[in-house]
């Protein structure tokens, strides 16, 4: 997160671009140097122009939807509280910082009154210094105690590179005041050598919560003298913790609160977040503490020009004659290559590791036609390298070097970016909140810039890039996470007892659920208890029980067959969709095929090739509901939310010529089935309602598959969920509810709530999916309305006329009242997809059933009817994600 102020003196050069010239500030960190000077600065090209030339081709003009302009904004000053110090005032002044905004100065007084505070305002708003600055005072304060470390901070960030790059610029802004200061990273990463240093002198130590939960937690005796003096506990980019992934770090940040409280420690949580709709809210479910809301934001802001790009029909023809969009890939490698040779700086932001790397490559191609020396100022940059890799790409990026990168999200955060012009956003990338995360990465030192959307074949993406309203005249989303999820819940409660042992005056720390999953841990004889405790029984590491990235098993090593020398890794719920036998995988622009996946030692070996297609992994699923929480009547149908047990098995893999996707064959796999038990909506439509839509037996299956597709695509609108989170069925019979029925369920084990949302925005949900479905231009569906990408029965059936009226005759039963499919905001988390027996699971991030604690169902909701267990649904066949499945790049621990 970059402090977004400039030197005095520089502003006269962007007058062209800001209404109000900012001064009295600098870069965070003097490193961060750029490859231009002022004169180059004064003659950089407006957004506005930039975008012209972008669109100056033939047709090129016609593939701009809609533009949006944000004027730029004047900041309002502040001062510092009077109780920072004024060593720390100087250092800051030293900087070029001579006041602050006011949101910064506000958030610094909240947590000089010890109150828990989150700082959500706009990209490069300064929300770092916001925590810095009573951080440094404290740690100041600290270094006068006998020991020198009377008071301590633990940052805490969602990827390595974002707590490397806040090390450098703590760094940088504290060398002033000596060694008063102490910042160290604390991660996978870190040499076991420099390991005891940290624990026994840095002050302030930078970690991730998977870190936190298997190294310092499970390790606390030897964390003591940092743990009773800890003061604050930063948590940056907070509205990442959503989700499975979020709720397990709530339970993370509860068992840190407790040994906290054992060493006499009580710090204050300083959390910094994208602007996010109640965020005070979700920053209490994510502490389990109250929590003061700073959401007014002060700082200044360049314009931002905003361009919606649809990219053009080709001639080739998909999946039943569809027609096919020029793809995202291709198009944005397009736009990048046109940007690296005008000496625009900028990023393209792409939804998986595959479409970084592939980007990157094209790209490269493209420029070495045009001159040698730029195809190396273009790179990728993906979660998967190794340290050494990502290192070396944040030096060149910060020095200048890269004047163009091919990013996943391990770079949407806050790392400082500083001097880029232009973001190129490949596919609606799921929340307005992460849309406009990688928007404000360009622009960060207070200039002009350039955000463009290329939309994806899809209908999600083909919905926004006609309707800007959704996306520029809506607020941005609630993050959603649920602490109580018991397959969250359980095996941090065995972490904690393992740490101390658990008694009845820690329940209420970890909330209600506890008391109803304590007896059936000490059943399992995980957990026993002795007198007024519960005590871990195991030998093993309790930690290890799960991953709190939701991936689940030990990550799969990928190695060169001929070298032996380690690529890097893939999640072991990856695994099966992107390094089976036979799979393409893609490396710092390499291309490797897979030679043989061993599941038992968790290595994929491969070997350099240079294949003409990409590979995409098709699975089964089959569907079975075991409970039934809420039942709703749709007219003479039925909306229901509940539990069900999914399962999935990668089957096949198909050849796709890379740049225009089509299909060059399929191979047959062999890899055993996963288990998955979750939460699910679904709903069901009777003969009646058959007969009144005109559906006949012939269409039946079509029109519930593309139904279900196009509802799928719509979701992520409704809840903050990714397309390959969630997971879909639809079933002309299903034996449990002996009646045509479509099912979306949340990919994770124990629901992560986008089910239960969908549920309670269920009327609204359904009604876009059928507009998106009926203003679509084409006659018998494409993969804009109901074809979807990862479907394993090949778009097979499908009947576009036939949806929209099921949908129609299905919404006119809808009921309005709130609590029967359009209630007030949920609390949930995300969602995968099917056709007619079963074909869109969750994406390549599924976690495999193995290593799970055994733990209940949820209790049914009152209402809810409890069923036995039922045999097996519908099978059908979808294709899992390849990479594209991976939405997120965490660290290792």
């Amino acid at each position: 997160m970059a402090f977004n102020h400039l030197p005095a003196g520089v502003h006269d050069a962007l007058a062209p671009l800001s209404v109000t010239p900012v001064t009295h500030s600098v870069p965070m960190a003097k490193n961060h140097r750029s490859d231009r000077s002022p004169a180059d600065a004064a003659s950089r090209p407006s957004p506005g122009t930039v975008l012209h030339r972008l669109a100056s081709g033939p047709s090129r003009s016609a593939r701009i939807t809609h533009t949006e302009h944000l004027p730029p904004r004047a900041g309002r000053h502040a001062v510092w509280p009077d109780r920072i110090r004024a060593e720390v005032v100087a250092a800051v002044q030293a900087a070029g910082i001579d006041h602050p905004w006011a949101h910064q100065a506000l958030a610094a007084e909240h947590a000089l009154d010890g109150d828990s505070v989150i700082v959500a305002t706009g990209t490069a708003s300064g929300k770092s210094l916001a925590y810095l600055v009573p951080v440094m005072s404290a740690l100041l304060d600290g270094s006068e105690a006998p020991n020198g470390r009377g008071s301590t901070t633990l940052y805490l960030a969602p990827t390595k590179a974002l707590a490397a790059d806040q090390c450098r610029s703590v760094k940088e802004l504290s060398q002033p005041l000596g060694n008063a200061v102490r910042p160290a990273v604390y991660d996978g990463d870190t040499p076991f050598e420099e390991r005891e240093w940290i624990r026994q002198y840095a002050n302030y130590v930078l970690t991730n919560p998977d870190m936190l939960h298997r190294g310092i937690l499970p390790s606390h005796p030897r964390w003591s003298s940092f743990l009773k003096s800890l003061t604050y506990v930063v948590i940056d980019e907070c509205h990442t913790y959503r989700g499975v992934f979020g709720s397990h770090v709530a339970q993370v940040l509860r068992r840190l609160r407790r040994l906290c409280a054992r060493y006499g420690a009580s710090p204050v949580f300083l959390l910094a977040s994208a602007t996010a709709a109640e965020p005070s809210v979700a920053a209490r479910r994510l502490t389990g503490l109250p929590v003061v809301e700073v959401a007014d934001d002060a700082s200044p802001r360049g314009e931002l020009v905003f361009a919606l790009w649809e990219p053009p029909l080709t001639e080739l023809h998909g999946e039943r004659g569809a027609p096919v969009r020029r793809t995202a890939t291709a198009e944005t490698a397009d736009l990048l290559t046109d940007l690296t040779v005008q000496g625009v700086r900028s990023v393209a932001f792409v939804r998986s590791r595959r479409g970084a790397e592939l980007i990157s490559v094209i790209t490269q191609e493209r420029l070495a036609e045009i001159d040698r020396s730029l195809p190396r100022r273009v790179a990728a940059y993906r979660g998967g390298y190794l340290p050494e890799e990502r290192r070396a790409l944040e030096r060149a990026l910060h020095s200048g070097e890269l004047l163009g990168l091919a990013a996943t999200t391990a770079l949407e955060l806050g790392v400082d970016v500083s001097g880029l012009d232009a973001v190129l956003i490949a596919g609606y990338p799921g929340t307005r909140a992460s849309l406009w995360q990688q928007a404000g990465r360009a622009g960060r030192s207070g200039q002009g810039a350039l955000a463009v959307l290329v939309a994806r074949d899809d209908p999600l993406d083909t919905f926004l890039v006609h309707h800007p309203e959704a996306l520029f005249d809506q607020p941005v989303e609630s993050t959603v996470l649920d602490p109580d999820n018991p397959y969250v819940l359980a095996p941090h409660l065995c972490a904690a007892a393992a740490e101390i042992p658990l008694t009845d005056a820690d329940l209420e720390l970890f909330g209600p659920a506890c008391a109803e999953l304590l007896p059936q841990l000490e059943a399992a004889k995980l957990l026993r208890r002795r007198t007024r405790a519960w005590h871990w029984t195991r030998r093993e590491r309790a930690a290890d029980l799960t991953d709190i990235r939701g991936a689940g098993g030990t990550p799969v090593q990928v190695v060169e067959a001929g070298t032996g020398r380690l690529l890097g890794t893939v999640d072991a719920g990856a695994a099966h969709s992107t390094v089976h036998e036979g799979a393409v995988h893609l490396h710092q622009g390499r291309t490797y095929l897979v030679r043989s996946l061993d599941l038992k030692d968790s290595v994929a070996l491969v070997e350099q090739a240079d294949p003409p297609y990409s590979t995409v992994a098709r699975d089964t699923t089959s569907i079975s509901v075991l409970d039934t929480d809420i039942e709703v009547p749709w007219g003479a149908g039925r909306l229901c939310y509940g539990s069900v047990e999914v399962t999935n098995q990668v089957v096949s893999f198909l050849r796709r010529r890379v740049i225009t996707g089509e299909v060059l064959g399929e191979s047959k796999l062999d890899l055993p089935p996963r288990t998955l038990r979750t939460r699910a909506v679904w709903w069901t439509v009777t003969e009646d309602q058959l007969d009144e839509a005109r559906i006949n037996p012939e269409i039946l299956g079509g029109s519930l598959h593309a139904a279900e597709h196009a509802s799928i695509g719509m979701l992520p609108l409704f809840a903050t969920c990714d397309r390959w989170d969630i997971g879909g069925v639809s079933v002309p019979l299903h034996p449990d509810t002996l009646l045509p029925t479509v099912f979306v369920y949340d990919g994770h084990p124990g629901g992560a709530g986008f089910a239960e949302r969908a549920f309670h925005t269920a009327r609204d949900w359904l009604a876009a999916t059928r507009e998106a479905i009926a203003a679509c231009e084409c006659d018998a569906g494409c993969p804009s309305c109901v074809q979807s990408p990862k479907c394993g029965n090949g778009n097979e059936p499908l009947h576009k006329r036939g949806a929209v009226r099921l949908l129609t005759t299905l919404l006119r039963g809808a009921p309005r009242e709130p609590g029967a499919g359009q209630a007030p905001e949920a609390d949930g988390a995300p969602g995968p997809e099917q056709a007619p027996g079963a074909e869109e699971p969750p994406g390549a991030e599924e976690p495999p059933e193995g290593g799970q604690v055994p733990v209940p169902e949820r209790t049914p909701a009152p209402g809810g009817k409890p069923r036995p267990q039922s045999a097996p649904g519908s099978v059908g066949v979808r294709a899992a994600g390849p990479a594209e499945a991976v939405p997120q790049d965490p660290p290792a621990p």
